[in-house]
């Protein structure tokens, strides 16, 4: 049963969240980055629950960080610094990024590939991750003229959906929401689109389970079947923060043809565990920047019932 929303609630933590916008692109970026930093360490040692929640995802996915508690440690306050400079980053991102300022704050490596995407006549797949900043790359790809839509959740709150919304399609990317546009979804991948989605969020109970950082993960098979029935080329790309202040590169770290895993067996679980181990790859080369804080393993594959003896 869902939740009945209180719109004044709704309103007033939605003025909030403006007043403080206003607030922080008023000020200079070092102090809005210092501001970053107090957020961070406060998020750390205010919130225990998704502290322990990463601390243990890193201790299963890092084994050797079981016997360094203090390595793990430091970690845990990037991981929350890095969180809190990513909401500073989003906030700053439409008064400092334009068209003719884009190559200040970031590098594409692999930018062929993403381009030979975009101009080649079949539709494109880009499966990123909770990981760096993941909404930059649909800003940025949207300022330098690249048409994409993106896959995402509603937001509960009515008030900054639209705000948010706005942000999100500011440069020219399509928001698409992830219940209620399939139709939508597989419209824009029938007419050589570019369709954006996160590939590493849990899909419950029910979901395809595939092996990441040692551990199953629940995965959603919809990527991989609609890989699979559409044909576009897929792109696993990652976002990682550089440098300071807002440098990023925009990583293309996996290419990846559905027609190769067209005829074989269990090919949606072969699909789906090669854009997880890229994945996988990105976040060990920055570990601080991916959301540990969010319990990834939550569900478990269901246990295989034992065989009972056959009657004697």
């Amino acid at each position: 049963m869902a939740k009945e929303r209180r719109p004044a609630v709704d309103f007033a933590v939605y003025g909030i969240v403006r007043l403080m916008v206003c607030l922080l692109q008023g000020i200079p970026m070092a102090w809005g980055f210092a501001f970053a930093r107090f957020l961070g360490w406060l998020a750390y040692r205010l919130d225990k629950r998704h502290r322990q929640v990463a601390i243990e995802n890193l201790k299963h996915a890092f084994p050797e960080l079981q016997h360094q508690p203090q390595q793990c440690d430091q970690l845990v306050r990037a991981c929350f610094h890095h969180f809190a400079t990513m909401i500073i980053e989003i906030i700053y991102a439409p008064r400092k990024m334009h068209l003719y300022t884009w190559r200040n704050f970031g590098d594409l490596i692999g930018g062929e590939h993403i381009l030979k995407g975009v101009l080649g006549q079949r539709s494109l797949l880009i499966v990123t991750a909770h990981f760096g900043n993941w909404e930059i790359a649909g800003y940025i790809l949207g300022m330098v003229g690249i048409k994409s839509y993106a896959i995402a959740r509603t937001l509960d709150n009515p008030y900054l959906e639209k705000f948010f919304k706005g942000f999100r399609q500011k440069t020219g990317q399509t928001i698409l929401a992830k219940v209620g546009d399939y139709d939508k979804i597989t419209e824009v991948l029938a007419k050589g689109g570019t369709i954006a989605t996160l590939g590493d969020q849990d899909a419950g109970a029910k979901g395809l389970f595939v092996e990441f950082f040692h551990r199953p993960a629940s995965t959603h098979k919809a990527v991989a079947l609609l890989a699979l029935e559409y044909e576009p080329m897929m792109l696993v790309i990652g976002i990682p923060r550089v440098r300071s202040p807002m440098f990023y590169h925009v990583i293309v770290q996996e290419v990846i043809d559905p027609r190769d895993y067209k005829n074989q067996p269990d090919a949606v679980r072969k699909l789906t565990e090669r854009y997880t181990q890229a994945i996988e790859q990105l976040v060990r080369k920055y570990p601080e920047q991916y959301f540990w804080l969010h319990r990834r393993w939550k569900h478990k594959p269901p246990e295989k019932k034992k065989k009972e003896p056959a009657p004697i």
